[in-house]
């Protein structure tokens, strides 16, 4: 009897769908020196990008799995394939080049449409491998690079690449971190020069299809003094009833007086580890604006991370979180104050469904320097229902008396009266929660770009019909 690998979901198919992968190039499962070097040898690394994936190796078999959050114990990694290709030729700078399943994947899911509408360049990587990229003429003419990571590491971005990578998320920052060193493979290279301000956004967009298997991804972005730029993620995932990995890494550099806003909509299927990294550097009047919808995975460990290290630097952290029944959510951000009359702001949402368990860890820390600082920390999280649970952890570490902290958090259900107002009014229990729900999370949707909202929006509504999980 064929062995079952695929679990469908009802009115999921826009992202349950996959492929098959027999034609698809993989390593062994597991973790070993061996696979490591036959990764490096893959993807053609410098010698020092060689060195940097056997030490990242040694640090992560030392190294402890975390015991302070959800459980991971059904993540095994000799079970996990790190790297897996199509056959074909590594990227695409065309569409029509495109294999014609993968560039049905990603018509299904909008992506082409999305770049024809709205936005500057585009990113798709499936499973380890970057299989498009793109960006508009009228945007390179301005000096901005919008590439695959990998060429930009091979050609003339390299000596950039090895002064900036892995120096905000160093191997020694946990397991995963060092995990990720081992076995990166794909992601984006962005850099955008002094004084240019992109209108309109780049975006990348992950696809892992392969069961059982891991994605590695790194994106690391340059956003020289005076410029701004909209960078969006989006990822996604068919369901199997095996364990599947994402550990990427995000390094983003801010210079004086630039904004990066980063926005990703998250929907992993809940039999992913969800263990990505991000961090952020900003300089001197810089502003980092992370805005962050969290709707997939079966255990996630996320906490975006800014160091403000210039005066005046800005960080600003808006998310939601939707857990429903199966899900172990432990999301949060940390911030770090370096420098005088730096600010942080940080405004969440969670909410939780069918047993779904949310957990909101903040930590702010105000050094000794940054005499004049001021950070907020608020967080509200919303039950549906008697089974599901919410947890705030937050922690502020301040080392100067001249700092303004303040942290608030609301812990509630939705009311049986207003939804009996709502069903008076001629809807059905389903759409007065989801209707709820949606109002409650409308501090992130406004944030984002109007297709992006209106995905967010209509996850919520299938994540109240109970047509996930």
């Amino acid at each position: 009897m064929k062995e079952k690998t695929h679990v469908e979901d009802i009115d999921r198919s826009i992202y349950d769908f996959r492929y098959d992968d027999k034609d698809f190039y993989k390593v062994e499962e597991g973790l070993t020196e061996e696979i490591v070097l036959q990764i490096s040898k893959e993807k053609n690394d410098p010698e020092w990008m060689k060195e940097l994936r056997l030490k990242s190796l040694k640090i992560y078999n030392k190294m402890k799995v975390p015991d302070w959050g959800p459980s991971i114990d059904g993540l095994d990694m000799d079970h996990i394939v790190t790297y897996v290709r199509p056959n074909t030729e590594r990227m695409h700078t065309s569409w029509d080049d495109v294999p014609d399943d993968i560039k049905d994947t990603f018509e299904r899911l909008g992506i082409p449409e999305a770049e024809r509408k709205s936005l500057a360049g585009v990113g798709a990587q499936y499973d380890s491998e970057l299989v498009y990229h793109n960006i508009k003429d009228e945007v390179a003419k301005q000096g901005v690079v919008y590439t695959d990571i990998e060429s930009a590491l091979r050609g003339e971005y390299g000596d950039m690449i090895r002064e900036k990578f892995m120096t905000l998320i160093p191997p020694t920052d946990h397991k995963f971190a060092a995990l990720h060193g081992a076995v990166w493979s794909g992601g984006s290279f962005v850099y955008v020069p002094k004084g240019v301000h992109l209108e309109i956004p780049l975006q990348s967009y992950f696809r892992l299809n392969a069961k059982g298997a891991g994605q590695f991804e790194h994106t690391l972005i340059i956003v020289e003094d005076d410029a701004y730029l909209h960078f969006i993620e989006g990822c996604s995932a068919p369901k199997y009833n095996v364990a599947n990995l994402h550990a990427g890494a995000v390094e983003l550099f801010i210079g004086k007086n630039s904004t990066l806003r980063y926005s990703t909509i998250e929907n992993w299927s809940k039999n992913m580890y969800n263990l990505n990294t991000k961090r952020a550097i900003v300089d001197e009047g810089g502003k980092i604006e992370w805005i962050s919808g969290s709707f997939g995975s079966h255990t996630s460990y996320l906490y975006p991370m800014s160091i403000l290290n210039g005066k005046g630097a800005r960080s600003e952290f808006t998310g939601v979180t939707f857990a429903g029944n199966g899900q172990n959510l432990d999301t949060g951000t940390k911030i770090v104050h370096n420098a005088p009359d730096t600010f942080s702001y940080v405004n969440t949402r969670s909410i939780s469904k069918d047993g779904g368990i949310n957990t909101f860890r903040s930590e702010v820390a105000i050094s000794p320097k940054a005499k004049g600082s001021k950070s907020a920390v608020s967080c509200e999280s919303l039950m549906v229902d008697d089974i599901s649970r919410s947890d705030t952890i937050p922690a502020m570490d301040v080392r100067t008396a001249d700092a303004d902290v303040g942290h608030e958090a609301r812990i509630g259900r939705i009311s049986d009266e207003t939804i009996f107002y709502l069903m008076s009014r001629g809807m059905s229990e389903e759409e007065a929660k989801a209707l709820i729900v949606r109002g409650f999370a409308d501090n992130v949707s406004k944030e984002l770009p109007l297709e992006y909202a209106v995905e967010m929006n209509n996850l919520i509504t299938l994540e109240m019909k109970g047509s996930i999980g």
